[in-house]
Formats: structure tokens, C-alpha cells, sequence
């Protein structure tokens, strides 16, 4: 375990890194971070969610010079919803030494990102043939350029761009940076790198291969916006004696556990923001079942070896696989079974099915608890508290004022509004409190045109029609 402490980063770095809540580097970055600042062209081999935009964005940000008016760095990626997550978390890794990203991509207006581009950005994120649009308009110039990065590169390649990589590649400064990242490394990346590059090292994450047979795992897939509402139903469901609930960041964890507290569940924080005594508190209660939710970052969590924990929720994803086994094994532990719960949206399908491919476990799919088998959970458990109660001794005290309370109803009507009492029912309301975390990238493909420079443009919600206005002389048009 790295913290970003450690890796010798400018304050301003630190600082951004505190805001989006991590603690701790992930092995791509330890590894990426150290020999990118240096200057040295490198090749990273990592499966998509493993922390590559901060591995090559935190060098980049920390290089680059406020006063300096032109781009300096340029991030080229397979699709528009990459560019568009790889430049909102650049923004927020520059945001407090004021270096800008934008995103360039198809599907949007032309003439908007003319504009954009006129505010000078520092770095341009954006997919292959608009970058090739613009260069043909010239209203992108890179003869200041710093550092490349092709961002999923073999993704690029088998969609098409190879052509359209190397031409862009051909006009960028020969005294530049190059990084590439891919998950794989096939013959015409080497090719791409022999050409482009200038003695790569090459960064190796393999993922170990694990397995966790004594927990079921199961997967709900689910929006952003509706998680919070299927972990708290799942926990009228399941009724857990002690459960731990997994986010990605110390400010995701602290508005999980407000969130939960505000509607009524027994929940506690915890990360390494905390204070030693503060954590210690916490960590005794839940130990001790006066907590009975407790949500924690993957760091809090390392070393805890707690008996009784019954339920596992990955209420985020976790960025690679031995992160989810890492959290999952929380549970199912002293021989019992253990159930662990992962939500995940639509766009974060592609990297479940690679963690599930490394742990060699089939992770099944379990439909959204609605609200009515939300009710019907909380009716059986407390029927089955109501006949715990029943059968003990410290009933008696109150057996005369129910005979009287009997003389003067009916005992249906009695039982009934009892069960009511003791029944807190669930609340459906749309997810406020939590913020949007940056959610992994996926490889969900743009539609593949035959004419590959017009990459993106078709079938635009609004289409300008205006001609632009292109340059007379040709031949040099990237000159």
C-alpha cells in the first residue's frame, strides 16, 4: 500500500487528491506516477478500472505550466463517454493549480468546441476523428505539445483508428512524451509503440487470480441515483446482525452513513480522516452490535478480522479484482457462509464481468428489491421478533394490562396495530445526499461509420448546417 504522501507529489496535487477522497495509490499509479514524472515514455498494461486517468493525469498536471496559453497535453480515447469522464477527472486533479481539460468529441457541435477551444485549455481529452476534424480546421494546434496519451489504445485499433492514430501521431512535436495504456498488447500495438516511441518501459499490472468459494456473490444492477434506495430495502430484506457497506472514496463513506442514519438504520463512517480514538469507538460498537451498518473505504477496512459480519454490500465497484475480494472476505469467515452484494450501473457491466473473470466465481444477478418485498421483509422479521419475545419470561409484567386491553377489543385489532408499531416502513424517495463518484470506464463502442474521419458526426440532435470556412491551400494542412 502507497499513499500519494509518499510518491513526493506537489501540495496542489495532494490537495486535489484529498478533495476526491482517496487514500491510497492503486498499482498502476505507484508504478505509472514515479517514471512519468521523469520524462521517460511508457507503455502501461492494466485492465480498464484500475486508476489509469490519474496515473498519466497527476504527472501531467503537475508538468504543466499555468501561464503557458497552449496545449500542452493531449488524451486520445475510443469513445465520447471516455473523453468526457478522462476530462472531468483531469479537472479535478488540476482544479487547485487552475489546469483545464476539454473534452473534443463527435455528436456535439462543431462550432460550440471552436469556442471552447479559444479559452485555451491546457489539455484536450478526445476521440479520433474529431481530433481530426479539428486539425484539418486548424482549431487545434499542438506545436507546443508536452505529452500524448493514447488512453485504451487497443480498443482505438480494433474500432478502426489506426490509420487516423498515426496521422495524428506523425504531426505531433518529436520532442514529446508518449504514454500508452491498454489492456492487452498485440501485435500492431508493438508496432504502434516501435514507430512512435522512443525507448518505452514497459508497466506491467497482472491481476492475481483468486478465489473466494465460501460467499455468495450476487450483482444488482441499478442506476446511480436509485442506490441508495436498493441498499436500504435489501437491509429490510436481509435483516443483517452486522453488515459492511463499501464505498470508493472517504467522501462517499461519509454520506452513505448520514444518508443511512437520516432514515433510520444504526450506521457509522469509517476512514482514515478519522481520528485513532474515534475509529477505535466505532470499530467497538459494531464489534459489540451497536452498530449494525458499518460503511468503510477499502483502506479502514484492511486488517479487520470481525466475527458475525453476515452481509457485504459494494454499494461502488471496486476499481480492480483484488479490491472486491479484498472487501468481500469481510465475510463468510469462521466457516459460516457469507453474502456479498455489488451495485452496479449499466456502463460498469464490462468491469464486473473482469473482476468475475480474475476471482473465477460466477457472480449471479439478482433483480431490484421493489418497495412491496421491502414491506413484506420487514413484516416477517418482526413477527419472528414479536414469537422471540413470546416465548421469554420478561413478558409477564405486561400480561394483565393485555388481558385488560382483550376485555375491550378484538385481538386481530389488538395484533394488528401492534405489528404496525413495530414495523418501520420503508421509505422510497430518489437518492439525494450521495454525489455522483466518478463512475470506471467502460469500452462501449460509437458507432462505426464507413467513412472513419466523419467519425461521430452523423446523426447529431442538432446539426448545423453552416459551411465552415476551410482553408484555400491544402497540401500542408497540418503545417
Amino acid at each position: 500500500m502507497t499513499t500519494f504522501d509518499e510518491l513526493k507529489l506537489a501540495p496542489f496535487i495532494i490537495e486535489a487528491v484529498n478533495d476526491m477522497g482517496f487514500e491510497e495509490a492503486t498499482p498502476i499509479q505507484e508504478k505509472t506516477i514515479p517514471l512519468a514524472l521523469q520524462g521517460k515514455d511508457l507503455i502501461g498494461r492494466a485492465q480498464t478500472g484500475t486508476g489509469k486517468t490519474a496515473a498519466y493525469g497527476i504527472p501531467m498536471v503537475d508538468r504543466f505550466e499555468l501561464e503557458q496559453e497552449s496545449i500542452q497535453g493531449l488524451v486520445v480515447t475510443p469513445t465520447r463517454e471516455l473523453a468526457m469522464q478522462v476530462a472531468e477527472e483531469l479537472n479535478r486533479i488540476g482544479q487547485h493549480k487552475r489546469i483545464r481539460s476539454l473534452p473534443i468529441y463527435g455528436g456535439q457541435e462543431i462550432d460550440r468546441q471552436i469556442k471552447a477551444l479559444k479559452k485555451r485549455p491546457h489539455i484536450i481529452v478526445g476521440t479520433p476523428g474529431r481530433l481530426m476534424d479539428h486539425m484539418r480546421r486548424r482549431t487545434i494546434r499542438l506545436q507546443q505539445l508536452k505529452v500524448v496519451v493514447l488512453d485504451e489504445a487497443d480498443e482505438m485499433l480494433n474500432m478502426g483508428f489506426k490509420e487516423d492514430i498515426e496521422e495524428i501521431l506523425k504531426h505531433l512535436p518529436v520532442e514529446r512524451q508518449t504514454l500508452l495504456f491498454s489492456a492487452t498488447i498485440p501485435l500492431h500495438i508493438q508496432n504502434l509503440a516501435r514507430d512512435f516511441m522512443r525507448n518505452p518501459e514497459m508497466i506491467h499490472i497482472a491481476p492475481r487470480e483468486v478465489t473466494v468459494a465460501s460467499i455468495k456473490q450476487e450483482y444488482i444492477e441499478t442506476p446511480e441515483k436509485h442506490k441508495l434506495d436498493v441498499l436500504c430495502r435489501l437491509l429490510d430484506i436481509q435483516n443483517p446482525d452486522l453488515a459492511i457497506v463499501f464505498g470508493r472514496t472517504k467522501r462517499r463513506v461519509d454520506e452513505i452513513a448520514e444518508a443511512l442514519s437520516q432514515r433510520g438504520y444504526s450506521a457509522e463512517g469509517i476512514h482514515s480522516d478519522l481520528s485513532q480514538n474515534r475509529r477505535d469507538t466505532i470499530m467497538r460498537k459494531f464489534k459489540t452490535g451497536e452498530i449494525e451498518v458499518l460503511v468503510a473505504t477499502d483502506v479502514a477496512a484492511r486488517g479487520l478480522d470481525i466475527t458475525g459480519v453476515s452481509h457485504v454490500y459494494n454499494f461502488d465497484i471496486p476499481q480492480d479484482p483484488e479490491s472486491y475480494v479484498h472487501r468481500i472476505g469481510r465475510t463468510g469467515r469462521a466457516g459460516e457462509q457469507g453474502l456479498a452484494t455489488t451495485f452496479v450501473t449499466p456502463r460498469e457491466i464490462n468491469h464486473l464481468k473482469y473482476i468475475e473473470q480474475i476471482a473465477k466465481h460466477q457472480i449471479v444477478r439478482k433483480p431490484a428489491p421493489t418497495v412491496a418485498d421491502a414491506f413484506a421483509g420487514l413484516q416477517r422479521v418482526v413477527v419472528e421478533n414479536l414469537l422471540g419475545v413470546a416465548e421469554s419470561e420478561e413478558i409477564q409484567p405486561y400480561k394483565s394490562l393485555a388481558q385488560t386491553m382483550l376485555d375491550e377489543n378484538d385481538s386481530v385489532t389488538l395484533l394488528s396495530a401492534a405489528l404496525k408499531m413495530l414495523t418501520r416502513e420503508p421509505i422510497n424517495k430518489p437518492l439525494t445526499v450521495l454525489s455522483n463518484a466518478p463512475p470506471i470506464p467502460t469500452r462501449k463502442r460509437e458507432p462505426a461509420y464507413k467513412d472513419k474521419r466523419s467519425y461521430g458526426r452523423k446523426n447529431q440532435p442538432q446539426r448545423n448546417t453552416k459551411k465552415p470556412n476551410r482553408p484555400k491551400n491544402t497540401r500542408n494542412k497540418y503545417q
